[in-house]
This record gives structure tokens, C-alpha cells and sequence, in this order.
């Protein structure tokens, strides 16, 4: 029983097999034939697109080339349009030039005519002048100078008398005029001017501050002389001290100093000397801003700022008791209204003006005169030629090159000649006091020099190494003989050399 289920079930499944074969192979054909179906749908769709693609290539092929056609007869028209202008440009140029040339020709027989005219009124004009030479028995020169003799001498007292009052009368009105403006020019620059002094005074809160200022046996007042080379007077008057010297440059130094000593409250040696360093400083400033300060004022702009700070420094230089920086200022503006007036260059005269004393600034150190060592620092500075000719002819050092150099000289003189501007005693006393400092420091070994005592004290500081005690004595003796030969004062200076050896070490 078990053999035959199984000999039927696997005839089933056998024929069940064939069976899904034979229907896999009638699926098969009838898919292939669905296929080559569609295929052929799709290859004749294709063929219909490309002929339809095709017809409508060539039609818009037609339309683009009948285009083309169209604009190539435009441009064809165009052409045609403007080769006709063209040609009729050409023939209105043929045209006008023939007129042309007849109007040239025209012209050049009218001047040819103009010519042999001139020709003929010349030969009419020589023949008409030797007519009148022989009759006169005279060439036309010799007519003239005899009409021109006749008519001198007979009117000569009139002619000199014209002369004359022409020149008087000019005379009279140039003389005028430069009086108007000089008159003018001192009434707009007109201002007070203070003369310097030589002494400067620092308020004291208490008295108590002097016996700190003096010091332990003078201790500290000797330091602070010494570190700012000054006269430091302390005596009864109430509620000041008084700064002495020639040099305002040390005044200001020793007067800044003191007064910060004097609101710090530590005054000794050390302290002193730290001061006095800052107050050095301190005066840089000052002189920095007003050279800054004097350029602004007066309008000039284009200044080396070295050439600034030497003309900072006439703020503490004095010329027979006037203000240097100020007088320079003062002739700068003098200067540029003459210029204006008299139609000069106003900004050469301005600037040969503001620095024509820049010597001045340091003349005490270099060997010249200041008009010299002025050229010589502009010239290092490459300033410009015509204000160095501007400035070095003020004390007809130099001939007058330009009228901008006699502008300066003038302006000078104006501003140094006013009533009250300047004292010829204060600049003799400080020529003196300045003459013995450079006796004293032109001596090898000296390192520092100041005159004190208003001239009758002259302390000398030494270099301990290169001087020794005997040879401090003998410079002292060589100084005194060299004031003695070369200067001129009253009563006796007493020069007083100064030796000292100092020893610093620092615990660490």
C-alpha cells in the first residue's frame, strides 16, 4: 500500500512538472511576443518623431536662411546709402577746396600788390628824406639833435625847473610812503615787553622751610648750588627765597627743583641731586612747547622739530634784557606785514625773521658769532637758501642780497629800538658772567663752571682723576691770571676750584 502512494505521488508530482513546464514555456511566448509588440510600437513612434523632428529642422533652416537673405539685402541697402553720401561728401570737398585755392590765390596776389606798395611808399619815403637833406644840408640825425638843442636851450630853465620839482616831489612821496608804512607796521605789531631779570623768587609755606633748605652745617643749600650752578640767597625776607644767576636756564632748573623739593619734604644731598635730574627734564618740555608755541603763533608750520627746540631754548636767552624768543616772534610779524606792504615774499621774510637768532640758542657753547653759528645750523638743516640770506645779513654781517634780507634787518631794528625793549647794563653783566665760565671751562680737566655772586665768585668743578690737589691750586692761580689779563670789572673775583672724590657701592 505504502509503495503504490508513493509510485502516485511521484507520478503527480512528475506530471505536475511537465505540466509547469510546458505552461512556463506557453508564458514565455506569450511575453516574447508582447515584447517584439511594443518594440516595433517604439521603433515606429521613433521613426514618426524623427521625421516629424526632421521636417521641422529643415523648416526652421528655411526660415533662418530667408532671414539671412532679408538682412544681407538691408545691409546691402545700407551700403549703397552710405557710398552715396560718401560720394557726395566727396564732391562737396572737391568743391570747397577749389575755393580755397582761389581764395589763396586771391590772397597772394593782394599781398604781392600790399608788398609793392610798402616797396613804393619806402622809396617815396627815402627820396622824400633826401629831398629834405639837401635842401637842409642835414642828415635826419643831425635834424633831430639840432631840433632837440634849440628846444633844450630854449626852454632849459624850464625843463630844470620841472626836474626838479619832480624829484623833490618824488622824493617827498617815496619818503612818505615809507614812513606810512613803518608807522603802520609798528601800531599793529605794538605790545609791552618786560625786561628780564636775573633773579627769580620761590614762595615758602613756613619759615621752617629755610632751616631745611640750609641744611646740617649748609650742607644741603651747598648741594643744591652746586647741582644747579646757582646762588641760592636765604635771608630775612618772609615767605621767599631767592634764585641768582646770569643763566636763566639754570634759574628755571633750580626753581623747579626747589619747589618740589620744598612738597616732597626730604631735603638732603641725594635727594637734591634726583631733583635737580627731573627739573632737567622738566625744562626740556618747557622749551620743546615753546618753540612749538612760537611757531603756532606766528603761522609757520614746516619747521624741523630740531630747529623747534633750539628756538624753545631763546625762551631762557636775553639780549640786553629782552626776551630773545619773544623779540623773534615780535619781528617775525614785523617782518611779514614790511613783506606784504612792499610785495616781497612774505614767507621767506617770515621764516629768515623767526629764526635769525637761532644762534643765540647755542653760542655759549660753539666758537663764532651767532649769526655764523645761525647759518651754519640752518644749512645742516637744509632750510632753504633764500632764508638763510634773509637772516645772516641783520647785523650787516653780510651784504644785502635780497629785499627780503633788508626786510629783516629792518624788522630787527624795529622791534630791538623801542623805548623799554632792551637794557644795555643787564646784557653787559651777563657778557661778563658768561665770560668767565668759558675762561674757566676752556681749561683741560674742568668739567663744570658757574659764575655766581652777581660775577664775584667764579666756582670751578674739576675731574678728581685728571687733577690732582696740587695741580687744583695751580689751576686756580692760571684762572685768576687769565680773568685778570683778559677781562675788565670792578673790585675782585674770587675763584674758588672745587675737588671732590666720591665713592658708590650698592648692597644687594
Amino acid at each position: 500500500m505504502p509503495i503504490i502512494t508513493i509510485i502516485k505521488a511521484a507520478v503527480a508530482v512528475l506530471a505536475g512538472g511537465v505540466v509547469g513546464y510546458f505552461l512556463r514555456q506557453l508564458i514565455a511566448h506569450q511575453r516574447r511576443e508582447t515584447l517584439e509588440l511594443r518594440a516595433k510600437q517604439v521603433l515606429l513612434d521613433t521613426k514618426e518623431l524623427a521625421q516629424k523632428t526632421i521636417e521641422e529642422a529643415k523648416a526652421r533652416a528655411e526660415r533662418v536662411t530667408e532671414e539671412s537673405r532679408e538682412e544681407q539685402r538691408e545691409r546691402e541697402r545700407d551700403l549703397r546709402k552710405m557710398e552715396e553720401r560718401v560720394a557726395h561728401k566727396d564732391d562737396l570737398l572737391d568743391k570747397r577746396q577749389g575755393e580755397l585755392d582761389a581764395e589763396e590765390l586771391k590772397i597772394k596776389e593782394q599781398v604781392e600788390k600790399i608788398k609793392a606798395m610798402r616797396d613804393r611808399v619806402e622809396q617815396l619815403e627815402a627820396q622824400k628824406h633826401e629831398e629834405l637833406s639837401n635842401v637842409a644840408r642835414l642828415t635826419p640825425e643831425e635834424a633831430k639833435n639840432k631840433l632837440i638843442a634849440e628846444i633844450e636851450k630854449k626852454h632849459e630853465s624850464d625843463l630844470l625847473s620841472r626836474m626838479q620839482k619832480l624829484e623833490l616831489f618824488g622824493l617827498e612821496r617815496l619818503e612818505q610812503k615809507a614812513r606810512d608804512i613803518l608807522a603802520t607796521t609798528i601800531q599793529r605789531i605794538a605790545s609791552s615787553t618786560a625786561s628780564e631779570v636775573t633773579i627769580t623768587s620761590v614762595a615758602i609755606p613756613s619759615e621752617d622751610i629755610k632751616g631745611k633748605i640750609i641744611g646740617k652745617e649748609g650742607r644741603n643749600i651747598r648741594a643744591l648750588e652746586r647741582a644747579a650752578g646757582v646762588e641760592i640767597i636765604v635771608d630775612d625776607t618772609p615767605g621767599f627765597i631767592l634764585i641768582s644767576s646770569f643763566d636763566p636756564v639754570r634759574r628755571q632748573i633750580a626753581r623747579i627743583a626747589l619747589e618740589n623739593l620744598i612738597l616732597d619734604g626730604r631735603i638732603q644731598p641725594a635727594r637734591i641731586e634726583e631733583m635737580i635730574e627731573k627739573a632737567k627734564l622738566e625744562v626740556e618740555k618747557i622749551i620743546k612747547d615753546a618753540g612749538e608755541k612760537a611757531a603756532y603763533e606766528v603761522g609757520i608750520f614746516d619747521i624741523d622739530p630740531r630747529l623747534l627746540m633750539l628756538l624753545g631754548r631763546l625762551k631762557f636767552r636775553t639780549s640786553y634784557g629782552q626776551n630773545v624768543l619773544q623779540h623773534s616772534i615780535e619781528m617775525t610779524h614785523v617782518a611779514g606785514m614790511l613783506a606784504s606792504e612792499l610785495g616781497a615774499d612774505v614767507v621767506v621774510a617770515r621764516k629768515g625773521a623767526l629764526l635769525h637768532d637761532i644762534g643765540k640758542a647755542v653760542d655759549h657753547e660753539i666758537q663764532g658769532t651767532h649769526v655764523e653759528i645761525g647759518r651754519r645750523i640752518l644749512q645742516k638743516f637744509n632750510v632753504d637758501h633764500r632764508i638763510i640770506q634773509a637772516m645772516q645779513s641783520h647785523h650787516e654781517e653780510y651784504p644785502y642780497e635780497t629785499l627780503e634780507s633788508i626786510i629783516v634787518q629792518t624788522a630787527d631794528a624795529i622791534s630791538a629800538s623801542r623805548p623799554g625793549a632792551r637794557r644795555d647794563t643787564v646784557e653787559n653783566y651777563i657778557k661778563r658772567l658768561e665770560d668767565l665760565e668759558r675762561i674757566a671751562t676752556s681749561f683741560s680737566g674742568v668739567e663744570k663752571a658757574y659764575a655766581i655772586q652777581a660775577g664775584r665768585e667764579i666756582r670751578v668743578f674739576v675731574t678728581p682723576d685728571a687733577i690732582s690737589d696740587l695741580d687744583a691750586k695751580k689751576l686756580a692761580r692760571d684762572i685768576a691770571d687769565r680773568i685778570e689779563s683778559e677781562l675788565k670789572y670792578p673790585g675782585e673775583i674770587k675763584v674758588n676750584v672745587i675737588r671732590e672724590t666720591r665713592s658708590v657701592e650698592y648692597a644687594r
